[in-house]
C-alpha cells in the first residue's frame, strides 16, 4: 500500500494507523517520488492528497491509470472539498474512493477493506478469465485436430466412389450429390447383380457427423458389387451364378442386421430397386425414403412405393416390394429428402405437384446434365441455400441421349457389368 502525501505528520499518521491494522506500508512525499516507485512496483492501493506541490493527486490517479499494467489499482483520493463538482473531477480521473480530512481511522480501515474486497474479487474474475482463454486455446487446437480429422474422413468417404455415371449399353446411370458438411450419412449408388440386372440405391442415415459416416461405410459394404457374396441384394443360385434378392427381403435383411448387430440409436431409410436391363422391369423398396418416381417419356411424372418404415427401428417390420416397368425413354428417379422437402424464401416447402412440375421441365436435358439442372431449379427455389444434402440415383431406360453418348455395343448387355459405386454424403436431421 502506498500513501502520498506532501504532509510528513499526514503521512505517518495514516501510516500508524494502518501498520496497526497489519498492513504493510510504503511512503512517497510528492506525486512524482509515487510515480517513481510505482515504476519498480505497482502497488495494489494508493492512498493520495488532492492537492500537493507539483502533481496533484487527481493528476497522479490519471497518470496511474494511463500507465496501469494487467493488476487493477484502487486509488483513494484524500481531500477537504467535499462539493459533488470535485468528487465527479475525481470519478472522471479514475477514482474509486474518496476520504475527507479529518480522517477517522475506523473510516479508512473500512475503506481499505472494500477496496481489498474489489481487488479480490477483480483478481478471481482475472484468474477466471484467464482459465478460460486456456480452456478456449484448448477447444480450439481440439477443433483444429477434428477438422483436420473430419476432412480426412471426408477423403475416406468420398473413397467409396468408384463413378457416378456409367452406361450400360443405351442406358445409363447418374449419380447426384451435393454435401453440405464434411462427413455424413447419406449414402446413393448402383452394383451389378448378374449380366441382365443391377441394384439401384439411395440411402439416408439419421444423425449427424461421425457416427453416420461410419454407418454408411458399413452400409456400402452391404450393398457392394466387389464382394457379391457379402451383399445381401445378391444371393446364389444352385447354377453357381448370381440372382437378385427381393427388395422387401433386402430391406428386411438389412433391419435385422442393424437391430441385432450394430445396437445403436441410428437407423435409417433406403430406396431400393432392381432394375433388368433388358425389359425394363423395375421391383423396388421404399423404407421410410421419398417415393421414387419414374420420368416416362411423354413428361408425365408416377410416383412409386408403398412407404414402408424406416430401417433399425422396428423388430420384424415388414416391408413390401412393389414393381413397375420402364419403357424406352424412361427414367427412374430416387432422391433424397433434401430435394423433396426444399424450402423457397416464404419458407414454403416443394409439394409432390411441384416437384414433378420441375422433373417435367428439365425432362429434355440428358443425364448428367439433368442433375445438373435439378440443382439449379432447386437453388433457384431456396435462393441457393440447401439446408440440408441433396442426394439422388438417376437411371435412364433405353434414352436416345444415353445411346449417342455410350460407346457400347448391344451386345455388351449380357456382358458382366462394372462393380459397385456409391456415394457418401452429409446426414438430414431427424
Amino acid at each position: 500500500m502506498l500513501i502520498v502525501d506532501d504532509s510528513r505528520v499526514q503521512r505517518r499518521i495514516l501510516a500508524a494507523q494502518l501498520s496497526r491494522a497489519g498492513y504493510r506500508v510504503i511512503e512517497a512525499g510528492s506525486a512524482e517520488e509515487a510515480l517513481d516507485l510505482c515504476r519498480d512496483r505497482m502497488p495494489a492501493i494508493i492512498i493520495s492528497d488532492w492537492t500537493m506541490p507539483g502533481l496533484s493527486g487527481l493528476e497522479l490517479c490519471q497518470l496511474i491509470r494511463q500507465q496501469q499494467a494487467e493488476d487493477y489499482v484502487y486509488f483513494i483520493l484524500l481531500t477537504s472539498r467535499a462539493e459533488a463538482t470535485e468528487v465527479a473531477a475525481g470519478l472522471d480521473a479514475g477514482a474509486d474512493d474518496f476520504l475527507t480530512k479529518p480522517i477517522a481511522g475506523d473510516e479508512l480501515r473500512a475503506r481499505i477493506a472494500s477496496g481489498r474486497r474489489l481487488l479480490r474479487m477483480q483478481g478471481e474474475l482475472q484468474e477466471k478469465n484467464r482459465l478460460l482463454l486456456e480452456t478456449l486455446g484448448k477447444l480450439q487446437t481440439v477443433h483444429e485436430r477434428l477438422d483436420r480429422d473430419l476432412k480426412e474422413a471426408r477423403k475416406l468417404q468420398q473413397g467409396l466412389v468408384r463413378e457416378r455415371q456409367r452406361s450400360f449399353g443405351r442406358s445409363e446411370v447418374n449419380l447426384l450429390l451435393r454435401p453440405c458438411g464434411h462427413v455424413g450419412g447419406d449414402l446413393v449408388g448402383f452394383f451389378p447383380i448378374n449380366a441382365r440386372r443391377i441394384g439401384l440405391y439411395a440411402i439416408d442415415v439419421s444423425g449427424h457427423g461421425i457416427a453416420s459416416a461410419l454407418m454408411t461405410a458399413r452400409l456400402a459394404g452391404y450393398l457392394s458389387g466387389n464382394a457379391p457374396g457379402l451383399n445381401v441384394a445378391i444371393q446364389t443360385n444352385e447354377a453357381g451364378s448370381y440372382d437378385p434378392v427381393l427388395p422387401s427381403d433386402v430391406a428386411a435383411e438389412l433391419n435385422q442386421i442393424l437391430l441385432d448387430d450394430m445396437r445403436g440409436d441410428t437407423y435409417f431409410t433406403m430406396a431400393y430397386a432392381d432394375v433388368d436391363l433388358i425389359t425394363g422391369r423395375v421391383a423396388l423398396v421404399q423404407a421410410g425414403h421419398p417415393h421414387p418416381v419414374v420420368l416416362r417419356a411423354g413428361g408425365a411424372v408416377e410416383s412409386l412405393g408403398a412407404g414402408g418404415l424406416p430401417i433399425g427401428l422396428i423388430p420384424d417390420a415388414e416391408y413390401h416390394t412393389v414393381s413397375t416397368v420402364l419403357r424406352p425413354g424412361d427414367r427412374l428417379i430416387l432422391v433424397s429428402d433434401g430435394i423433396t422437402e426444399v424450402v423457397d424464401a416464404s419458407g414454403t416447402m416443394l409439394d409432390d405437384r411441384g416437384f414433378a412440375d420441375l422433373l417435367s421441365a428439365i425432362d429434355e436435358a440428358p443425364g448428367a446434365a439433368f442433375a445438373e439442372a435439378l440443382v439449379k431449379r432447386l437453388s433457384q427455389i431456396n435462393g441457393g441455400e440447401f439446408a440440408d444434402d441433396v442426394s439422388a440415383v438417376l437411371f435412364d431406360f433405353e434414352r436416345s441421349g444415353a445411346a449417342l453418348r455410350s460407346q457400347i455395343p448391344d451386345r455388351a448387355r449380357t456382358a458382366a457389368l462394372p462393380a459397385h459405386s456409391a456415394v457418401a454424403m452429409q446426414p438430414v436431421s431427424r
